[in-house]
């Protein structure tokens, strides 16, 4: 007699586009350190002048976390890369976009306003980086330094522009739902108004709520810019970051606690971490334990994974080894897509291994013998760190299943 078949926990869909392709946008006032970041982060050489709209058009790149020896996916990685030693090596990219600064009166179109909240709408997530080191060398747009004033300006500027979608779309949905009576429309309308009362009667950003299926749906069709996964990023300088103090931290997180309840805050220092992509990996390995601090980078990367709700797993063997993304909840056919649209068409199963597994027994056959090598249907949700071979039927894709 075959088991019974458990029922799933019901999923709630994920706010936001769907898709590996994402990108996560650095966004704050002109002037705190985003194009230095951007610069360190993906070892490009965006302007990084001292002039407030020194970036106008984003800069865009892609960061791979292969360089940093730290506990995470890169780690993983270079186990797989060195133990098979493949002909062919791919790691896992975060897509990284460097947004000019906005300034208070974006939403009205001050400072090219509309322009930059354009450009963080094409974002999935965001960088908020925010600037508590003093430098009488780099102005301040707002004449002195002031995070948690900054942190207000740019909230504002994105629950304003998302106001005045919220409005459009309101006003349509009006004449065709509340005077129209389209009722296809109405959850869409239902959900708008719900919106509605969240940006304008609140004033509060839209991602805190606790949003039915419906209600994602909306929010998933307008991509609402307060919808959007942040992570706050604290530029110290490399000083009070070398020493782990300054005056700004207690108040930016009592803002953040706040307003933003849960939302992760990490300082860093934009000197400290420049400095450390100037030397080589000896020189830098002697000033970290000189400074007894280290690289942030790897962190912030792995937390913008997290917030955009992505997950890594590896195909692996003597030919390549390759770290694939995909969004958290991915069905084991669909993460089989995501290597070739055939392979999810003819989904057979997947032979699946977990690294931490496949590291303890120390081989792939080892794994299999201690019974930790399973062959999973298309029913399994693929792992943060799984290692995959996909079984598939080679002509599923080709052609047209025969209607009976």
């Amino acid at each position: 007699m075959p088991p019974k078949k458990h029922d799933e926990p019901e999923r709630k869909p994920l706010i936001g586009r769907i898709g590996t392709n994402l990108r996560i946008g650095i966004v704050g006032v002109p002037n705190v350190g985003k194009s230095t970041f951007f610069n360190v982060l993906t070892q490009s050489a965006a302007p990084a002048e001292n002039f407030p709209f020194c970036t106008i058009k984003p800069n865009e790149n892609k960061y791979s976390n292969s360089r940093y020896n730290t506990p995470s996916s890169s780690q993983r990685f270079d186990f797989l890369v060195e133990h098979h030693k493949p002909a062919s090596v791919v790691p896992a990219y975060l897509n990284v976009v460097d947004i000019a600064g906005l300034v208070k009166g974006a939403a009205e179109g001050q400072g090219l306003g509309n322009d930059f909240l354009s450009h963080i709408s094409a974002c999935d997530a965001i960088f908020h980086l925010c600037r508590a080191f003093e430098d009488p060398d780099v102005t301040h747009v707002e004449g002195e330094v002031d995070p948690v004033r900054d942190l207000e300006i740019i909230c504002e500027e994105l629950r304003l522009k998302d106001e005045e979608k919220m409005h459009q779309a309101l006003d349509k949905l009006e004449k065709v739902v509340a005077r129209g009576g389209d009722k296809k429309l109405k959850p869409e309308y239902d959900s708008m108004v719900k919106i509605k009362e969240i940006l304008v009667d609140q004033k509060r950003q839209l991602r805190f709520e606790d949003w039915n299926a419906h209600d994602i749906e909306a929010l998933n069709k307008y991509l609402f810019l307060t919808s959007k996964p942040v992570i706050y990023l604290v530029n110290l300088s490399d000083k009070d970051f070398i020493r782990k103090k300054n005056k700004w931290l207690p108040k930016i997180k009592e803002w953040i606690d706040k307003n933003d309840p849960g939302a992760l805050l990490i300082p860093f220092s934009g000197a400290f971490e420049q400095q450390l992509s100037e030397k080589d990996e000896l020189e830098r390995k002697a000033y970290e334990t000189e400074t007894k601090c280290k690289s942030q980078l790897e962190k912030i990367i792995v937390t913008g994974y997290k917030g955009l709700q992505l997950e890594y797993f590896f195909t692996a063997g003597p030919d390549e080894v390759k770290a694939w993304t995909v969004q958290k909840g991915t069905k084991a056919p669909q993460a089989a897509g995501r290597i070739h649209t055939d392979f999810e068409k003819g989904f057979i199963m997947a032979e699946v291994m977990h690294f931490e597994d496949f590291k303890a027994e120390g081989s792939e056959n080892n794994a299999k013998a201690a019974g930790k090598y399973r062959q999973q249907g298309r029913n399994y949700t693929v792992e943060d760190g799984d290692i995959i071979f996909f079984k598939f039927n080679a002509g599923a894709g080709l052609k047209d299943p025969k209607k009976k």
